[in-house]
C-alpha cells in the first residue's frame, strides 16, 4: 500500500439503477476467495440504491472490469420508511447464524441510523425488523463501519469482520454528514438481537471518540489476512478554492493507511501508519538528551522538510508547573483556537513546526499543552494550526484539536509525538495513537528544498527533547 499503479475506473455510471452516480461502498470476500462489491446507485428518480458487482475476470490480478448483473440489481431498494435520498454507503459483510449482514447508513429527520440487511446466499436480501443502532440528533450517517477488535491483554493483531466471542469489542463508527468529521464507539454486539450496546460512559454522538480529530472523513477499514492486521484508510478533502481544485483537475487525497487495535485501556483504538511506509525512510537525523528552552526553536537539519517522517519524544522536567484546566473548556478544537501556537503558556505550547520557510514566515506546527485538573490528573491538548500554513489568504485555514488519555506521571512524565510530512499534508500520532490529526494546508514559501522542519518550546517550563529520530521520506514508484 506504498507503491500503486494507476488504472482505469473499475466502477461508473453505466446502467439505468446507477446512471446518475455510483458512490461509496465495500467489497467482501465470499469463499472460494470470490469478491463482490456493493456500492450505491442513483437512479434516474434520484433514489439511492444498493448495487452488487463482480469481476468480468477473476484471474486478472488487478481485476480491472466488473460487471453488473441485471437479473440481480438493484438488490436493496429503499423500503417502506427508509429516506430513499438518504439511503447510502454499504459496509462489508460479516457472517453470522448462517446469514450474510451489512449495513446501510441512512437517517430519519435528524436520527442516524444503521439500516441492517441480511442474506443467506448474497443475492436476496432482507431488511432486519429493526436498525443495528440509531441516535438522535445525529444527522445522516455516511460510510458506516462496523467491526471486531480483541480484548486479550497484548494481542497486536487484527480480527476478520465476522470474528465474534468473549474476548471481542465491536466497533461502529459513522461519517456524520452535518458536520463532516467521523465519531466512533465501543461496544457489544449482541448477534441473536440483531443489537449493538455501546460501551457505558462512552459519548454516542457529536463528541464522541474520533478517529482523527483533522481533516479525516469517510473512511474505512478492512482486514488483511495476509498480516492479520486491520487496515484504516482515510479522506482528506481540499482546504482550497473550488477554482484552484478545477485548475488542478483533481479534489481529495488517501491519507497513510493506518493499524488499527484497541487500546489497553479498553476505552479507545490506537492507530500507527502501517509498517511499509518506512520503507521509504533514508538519511535518518538523530538528536537527544537536548533542553528545549522557553522561547526555543531548534531545526532539524539534514532532512528533506518537504517528505520527511519525525517521531519525537519529549520529557516534561516539572508537571508542578503545569497550568489549572478550566472544566468549562470541553471541545479541544476551540481550545486550541484559543490557545494557538504562538500563545504562550507554562508546559506548552512546545512541539513541532512542520512545512516552515526559514524565516517562520510559513509553518504548520503541531504541538501539546499540558494543564492540571482539580482532581491532580494532568490534562494533554494536542493542536495543529494551519493558520500560518500559507500566505495565500484564498484558502481555508483550520485550527484542529483533540485531548490526550495518557497518564503522564506513569509514563515518566512523557510523551510522544510521530507527525508524516508530505509537501501539503501532515499527519500527527500522538502517545503511540492514542491520538491523531491530520492537516490539509497549502505553503507558498515553505516547498521542495525550501521547507524546513523545527522543534519548538513557547512556553515558560523548559522542555528535554529525550529522544529525535527523523527520516527523509523518497517518492513512492509508480508502476508501470
Amino acid at each position: 500500500m506504498v507503491n500503486w499503479e494507476p488504472l482505469e475506473p473499475a466502477i461508473f455510471p453505466s446502467e439505468p439503477f446507477d446512471i446518475k452516480g455510483t458512490w461509496s461502498g465495500s467489497a467482501t470476500i465470499l469463499p472460494g476467495d470470490k469478491p463482490v462489491i456493493l456500492y450505491t446507485g442513483i437512479d434516474p428518480q434520484e433514489n439511492q440504491v444498493q448495487v452488487y458487482a463482480v469481476p468480468e475476470n477473476a484471474s486478472d490480478p488487478y481485476l480491472r472490469k466488473w460487471k453488473k448483473p441485471a437479473d440481480l440489481n438493484p438488490i436493496i431498494f429503499p423500503g417502506k420508511g427508509i429516506n430513499a435520498s438518504a439511503f447510502r454507503d454499504p459496509t462489508t459483510a460479516w457472517k453470522v447464524n448462517g446469514y450474510w449482514n451489512i449495513l446501510v447508513g441512512g437517517k430519519n429527520d435528524r436520527i442516524g441510523i444503521a439500516h441492517l440487511f441480511k442474506s443467506k446466499h448474497f443475492k436476496k436480501w432482507k431488511e432486519a425488523k429493526h436498525p443495528l443502532h440509531s441516535v438522535p440528533d445525529t444527522g445522516m450517517w455516511e460510510c458506516p463501519d462496523f467491526f471486531p477488535v480483541s480484548t486479550k491483554s497484548g494481542f497486536k493483531e487484527g480480527l476478520d469482520t465476522s470474528v465474534i466471542g468473549d474476548d471481542v469489542k465491536h466497533v461502529l463508527k459513522v461519517s456524520l454528514d452535518l458536520t463532516r468529521f467521523e465519531y466512533y464507539t465501543l461496544g457489544t454486539y449482541y448477534p441473536n438481537d440483531d443489537k449493538y450496546v455501546p460501551d457505558k460512559g462512552l459519548v454516542d454522538g457529536w463528541a464522541g471518540l474520533r478517529y482523527d480529530y483533522g481533516n479525516f472523513y469517510a473512511s474505512k477499514t478492512f482486514f488483511d489476512p495476509v498480516k492479520n492486521r486491520r487496515i484504516l484508510w482515510g479522506w482528506a478533502n481540499e482546504s482550497d478554492s473550488k477554482m484552484d481544485d478545477v485548475k488542478k483537475g483533481w479534489a481529495g487525497i488517501q491519507l497513510i493507511p493506518r493499524t488499527v487495535l484497541l487500546d489497553p485501556s479498553g476505552k479507545q483504538l490506537v492507530q500507527w501508519p502501517i509498517e511499509e511506509i518506512e520503507t521509504l525512510r533514508e538519511n535518518k537525523v538523530q538528536m537527544g538528551n537536548q533542553q528545549l528552552k522557553p522561547g526555543e526553536h531548534i531545526e532539524i537539519k539534514g532532512i528533506n522538510g518537504a517528505q520527511a517522517d519525525v517521531d519525537i519524544t519529549f520529557t516534561i522536567p516539572n508537571l508542578d508547573k503545569a497550568e489549572p484546566f478550566d472544566p468549562s473548556w470541553k471541545d479541544p478544537q476551540d481550545l486550541c483556537y484559543k490557545k494557538k501556537s504562538k500563545v504562550g503558556g507554562s508546559i506548552g505550547p512546545f512541539g513541532l513546526l512542520t512545512l516552515a520557510s526559514e524565516n517562520l514566515d510559513e509553518f504548520t506546527p503541531v504541538f501539546f499543552r499540558v494543564f492540571k485538573a482539580d482532581n491532580n490528573k494532568h490534562v494533554v491538548l494536542m493542536c495543529s494550526d494551519a493558520s500560518h500554513s500559507t500566505l495565500t489568504m484564498r484558502v481555508y485555514k483550520p485550527t484542529f484539536g483533540g485531548f490526550v488519555d495518557v497518564d503522564l506521571t506513569k509514563n515518566n512524565n512523557q510523551i510522544s509525538l510521530r507527525s508524516l510530512i508530505d509537501h501539503s499534508v501532515v499527519e500527527s500520532f500522538a502517545a503511540g495513537g492514542k491520538t491523531c490529526i491530520s492537516s490539509r494546508v497549502y505553503p507558498t514559501q515553505a516547498i521542495f528544498d525550501q521547507a524546513h522542519v523545527f522543534v519548538f518550546n513557547n512556553g515558560t517550563e523548559p522542555i528535554t527533547l529525550t529522544n529525535v529520530n527523523a527520516w527523509s521520506m523518497k517518492r513512492p514508484e509508480q508502476m508501470n
